[in-house]
């Protein structure tokens, strides 16, 4: 399994609009971040988790040719709204694409996108088959995954475990029951927003909490905002088994 990311910035991505700070003018290619989301492709499977108002840009970049699903960890625009993109794989696939959410982010996404669902004769509309997700593994194909919940504030959030693979974003609180899904696996991913507390995002050290409780063997940081500093600055304050995402970051699995 390859995993991509296709974004690793906080809702309003790096560089903020109108900021003059040192992160924001950065030239350093690794302090530019879009939305968060990933990609993940298997020998006969590509699956984006998210969907944010980047997506277009995401794919093109990665020069992806078509997908087989999209699985949701929320509502929120900032994983939501490059959904009337996904229009160009529907025509390539000639069918809809599978969203797999549980029932709030699939009503969160009929709200944003009613057209979707109101205006059916029109031939342009994005095409979605949702596909409901509960407490239990599934499968996507032949890809077995784990929901993780996670607090975002008072907002449920779904994070995901495939095999050695664990990705969580906007998380500020994880139940213990929840944790153990993650214990055991190799490769974390996570958010990290900035230093100073956030009222539902995780700090750098309380996303580094979250690393010494459930010991996977190497963590990747996601959803960065401005605040977090400089990706060449931040990361050589971290322990040797924590890295910092960035765009266009290739791992395997």
């Amino acid at each position: 399994m390859e995993v991509t990311f296709l974004g690793t910035g906080t809702s309003g991505g790096v560089p903020l609009i109108g900021c003059q700070c040192e992160v924001c003018k950065s030239t350093d290619p690794r302090d530019k971040r879009l939305r968060t989301s990933i990609l993940i492709q298997t020998n006969d499977l590509t699956i984006a988790v998210d969907c944010g108002p980047d997506f277009r840009q995401q794919m093109l970049r990665e020069d992806v040719r078509s997908i087989d699903a999209i699985l949701m960890t929320h509502a929120h625009r900032d994983h939501t709204g490059g959904f009337d993109d996904i229009r160009a794989f529907n025509f390539i696939n000639k069918k809809a694409i599978d969203v797999y959410c549980d029932l709030p982010t699939e009503l969160g996404i009929k709200e944003q996108y009613s057209y979707a669902f109101t205006e059916t004769d029109y031939p342009y509309l994005p095409k979605m088959n949702f596909h409901r997700i509960q407490d239990s593994e599934f499968r996507i194909q032949n890809l077995a995954v784990q929901p993780i919940q996670v607090m975002h504030a008072t907002m449920p959030v779904l994070g995901y475990r495939f095999g050695d693979f664990t990705y969580i974003t906007d998380a500020k609180t994880i139940a213990k029951e929840e944790r153990d899904k993650i214990r055991g696996t190799k490769i974390l991913v996570v958010n990290a927003l900035r230093p100073e507390n956030h009222y539902s995002h995780f700090t750098i050290d309380e996303a580094l909490e979250l690393v010494a409780d459930v010991k996977p063997e190497f963590t990747y940081f996601i959803h960065m905002s401005h605040q977090f500093g400089l990706h060449s600055e931040t990361e050589k304050k971290l322990p040797a088994n924590v890295r910092v995402a960035y765009d266009g970051l290739k791992i395997k699995i």
